[in-house]
């Protein structure tokens, strides 16, 4: 076992730390296992607490452009208050449930280019370490490969994938991100959209589903944002494809009135219901509209891994070796900052 050794404010001969997280897979709102590793240093040390820290890569957008960060998500505490002896080799196995908003980072095994972490904070002696960082990856829940399977079928093809700053106003999100899942257009809808981008935000009785639409700008009218929203149970069993494409119709439709409107915002009650900016530029709002409409029990759509559909879009060489990457980019830089500090 190699073991990350804390250094920075414990110095050397500090305890050394490796978390090693269960290779299952994990889903948001989902148990996440694993063991925290600890060997005792060169003496005698009083471990007041182990933590471990939630962590993702998040772009923000301001009036300079955009940059990126790392977020905090969530914080764990997972043992502590033990002496650990000299050279002392120490296992805590830990059990804990993820935000049911935590992003999705793979859709059918094919990453989608989201970068979450695990880091492990170690408090000794009052100092606080954080020695050892590892790559999370959360699969989807079974509703939202559905929807997302439904897209690929009705011919949408996945573009891209990323964490953004902010809070999709009217909404219950609970994390200071959001996650967007561009699509390409289906044929059918190409000469409307530039893309969608679809936004799940989860919880424990089913999911919200924010689905954005790009509106192409013509030659006397500038391109515009529409916004439509639509609720699912966990186990809603439904005809998926005839169930998304009736949402993606009524977002284009939504979509042309919106464009149509002389003032936004009126005559809904869900007004207001697009990406609130926290940084104030170019304000402007979504009038959304919520779908609560559901099907009689359909025939629902077999989702099974490796079909046809978005997962197709992720496995080009190209996007996979750039997702690869960016993800060691941000692990290697993460681990070669806290050694400096």
């Amino acid at each position: 076992m190699v073991f990350k050794r804390l250094l920075g404010s414990l110095g050397v001969g500090a305890p050394t730390v490796d978390t090693v997280l269960d290779p299952a897979p994990v889903l948001p709102g989902g148990a996440l296992t694993g063991q925290v590793h600890l060997k005792g240093g060169q003496a005698d040390f009083d471990i007041e607490h182990i933590t471990l820290e939630l962590v993702a890569r998040v772009e923000a957008e301001h009036e300079d452009g955009e940059s990126e960060g790392v977020v905090v998500f969530d914080r764990f505490t997972v043992g502590g208050g033990f002496r650990l002896g000299t050279e002392e080799p120490r296992s805590l196995p830990f059990q804990v449930t993820l935000p049911w908003e935590t992003p999705i980072t793979e859709l059918y095994g094919q990453p989608l280019g989201i970068v979450l972490g695990v880091r492990t904070e170690v408090a000794v002696a009052g100092a606080k370490d954080k020695g050892d960082l590892d790559q999370l990856t959360v699969t989807a829940l079974p509703v939202q490969e559905a929807v997302l399977e439904a897209f690929g079928q009705l011919g949408f093809g996945f573009k891209s994938a990323d964490l953004e700053y902010g809070h999709i106003a009217g909404t219950g999100q609970q994390l200071p991100f959001y996650q967007e899942i561009e699509l390409v257009p289906a044929p059918q809808y190409a000469h409307q959209v530039n893309e969608i981008e679809l936004t799940f935000l989860a919880g424990p009785g089913g999911l919200e589903v924010v689905l954005e639409a790009d509106k192409r700008g013509g030659l006397f009218t500038s391109g515009h944002d529409a916004v439509s929203r639509f609720s699912v149970g966990h186990h809603d069993v439904r005809d998926w494809a005839a169930e998304v494409e009736g949402w993606v119709r009524q977002l284009v439709e939504h979509h042309a009135a919106y464009g149509a409107r002389s003032a936004y915002g009126h005559g809904t009650p869900y007004t207001d219901h697009g990406h609130h900016d926290p940084h104030g530029h170019g304000g402007h709002h979504h009038d959304g509209h919520r779908d609560d409409h559901r099907a009689g029990p359909g025939v629902g759509t077999a989702v099974a891994a490796g079909a046809a559909g978005l997962a197709v879009g992720v496995v080009g060489g190209m996007v996979a070796a750039e997702v690869v990457d960016e993800v060691g980019d941000f692990f290697e830089g993460d681990e070669e900052e806290e050694d400096e500090g």
